[in-house]
Formats: structure tokens, C-alpha cells, sequence
């Protein structure tokens, strides 16, 4: 059998804004001045902080015809010496099995909302001790096996992740087997770029392969509606929506 086409990558280059509850078609039509071009949401995960009320299929279609480009985010299991409440883990012995039924639940959470396949998928790890090295072990193995997945159905992996935690762990990984092709990275330095400052080898992720939160929790009104938003510069794939 033939193998899968993969559709073209969808790229956007530009200011992007993550929070946490997806804001109200009201908003986003309102928000949409110019100076953010794409919107980060959570699409699933039972790690997932927020509630997601507007986050519908019929949302997806809305505001991506008033011009927003969407980047799908996936709160799943979290490394066993993270020390956080989250209600989902994974441990050496389950990560690669829990990794994969993640990355299936988030390819069905990303389709029922409309994107489709060629679309990216980031997985929102949290900080952990890196310097353990079998919890990091056992997080490359989740991540590799939540990528693979996700590739298997035709969708590119990304991950987001701390520069001095798993961001790093991806980018300085040895074995770049079944990694994500795209890294979001914070560092939170109020810095617009993907580029001046990159932490790693300045090779890595050069293909519009970048995104970087540069700055949290920052209060912005636009157009009478008043969110509080992580900024982020953006230069990565984004979902396709039809």
C-alpha cells in the first residue's frame, strides 16, 4: 500500500496568544486587529486546567473564517517525579502505552473540532527534574510513543515545554528518534523572537518548526474585551481547519 500523503504544512509567522479558557467568538472577532494573527487552544487532556465552553466544532469554523489561525495545545499525562496535583501520570512501565492512547484521544479531540489531518498537535509538558534521569527516560519514552501516534494518523507532533525543562530535555535529546519536528519553548524574557534567542544549537528546528512564550499573564483589552493572555512570536505550523 501506498504510503499516507501528508498534506502541506500550514505555517504562520507572527505575534500568537495563548489562554487559558478558548475567549468568545465575540472577543476573538473583537481581538482580531492585527496584532495577534493566531490563537493557542487546549483541545483536550485530562490534565487540562480550564474549562472549554466556546471550544466547539462551529467556533473552529467561526474563527478561522474571520482570519485567526488555531494552534491545537494537549495537556497530557505528566512525568512521575513532576511534582504538581495532576490527576494523569504516566511511570517508566506505562509511558509508551499511555503516550499512544493519549495521542489518539487528541487526534479525535482535533478532528471532532474540524482539524484536519496535516495539523499540528503540541503537547503541553510541564517542568520536571530533568536531572533524573529515569523520569526523563520515561518522558522522551511518552513523548516518542504520543508523536509516533500521532504521525501514524497523519498529524506532525510539537511539544511545549519550559528551556530549562522538557523544551530542553527534546532539544538536546541524544536519539532524535520520533521527537516532535516542532518546539515551543518558554523562557518569558519579553522578547518577540524565534530566533535571537534560541537556547540550543541554532541548526535545530530551523524550518518553521518555532514557537516562543515570551511573556505570561499579561491583561489586554481590545475592542471592549479584557483577557489575560501569554504572548507568544510564532513561526510553526497551525491547524487546518475545514
Amino acid at each position: 500500500m501506498a504510503a499516507t500523503a501528508w498534506p502541506a504544512q500550514k505555517t504562520y509567522t507572527g505575534r500568537a496568544f495563548d489562554a487559558c479558557t478558548a475567549p468568545s467568538l465575540s472577543a476573538m472577532k473583537a481581538w482580531h486587529t492585527g496584532f495577534y494573527g493566531a490563537a493557542a487552544v487546549y483541545i483536550g487532556g485530562k490534565n487540562r486546567g480550564c474549562a472549554q465552553p466556546n471550544l466547539t466544532n462551529s467556533w473552529v469554523k467561526s474563527v478561522n473564517a474571520t482570519g485567526w489561525k488555531l494552534i491545537p495545545l494537549y495537556v497530557g499525562a505528566q512525568p512521575p517525579c513532576q511534582k504538581s496535583t495532576n490527576p494523569e501520570r504516566f511511570t517508566p512501565s506505562t509511558a509508551a502505552s499511555v503516550g499512544a492512547d493519549n495521542a489518539k484521544d487528541a487526534v479525535a479531540k482535533a478532528s471532532a473540532l474540524g482539524m484536519k489531518a496535516g495539523s499540528p498537535i503540541y503537547l503541553n509538558m510541564e517542568s520536571y527534574d530533568i536531572t533524573d534521569k529515569a523520569c526523563n527516560e520515561a518522558t522522551l519514552t511518552y513523548v516518542r510513543s504520543f508523536t509516533k501516534t500521532l504521525r501514524n494518523a497523519t498529524y506532525r507532533g510539537g511539544l511545549y515545554g519550559f528551556s530549562s525543562s522538557s523544551a530542553k530535555a527534546v532539544a538536546t535529546a541524544t536519539n532524535k528518534t520520533d521527537l516532535p519536528g516542532n518546539l515551543w519553548y518558554a523562557l518569558w524574557d519579553k522578547k518577540n523572537t524565534t530566533t535571537t534567542d534560541w537556547p540550543w544549537n541554532p541548526t535545530q528546528y530551523t524550518d518553521h518548526s518555532r514557537g516562543y512564550q515570551y511573556m505570561v499573564n499579561s491583561k489586554e483589552t481590545r475592542g471592549g474585551y479584557t483577557i489575560n493572555v501569554d504572548r507568544n512570536a510564532w513561526d510553526a505550523p497551525v491547524a487546518i481547519i475545514g
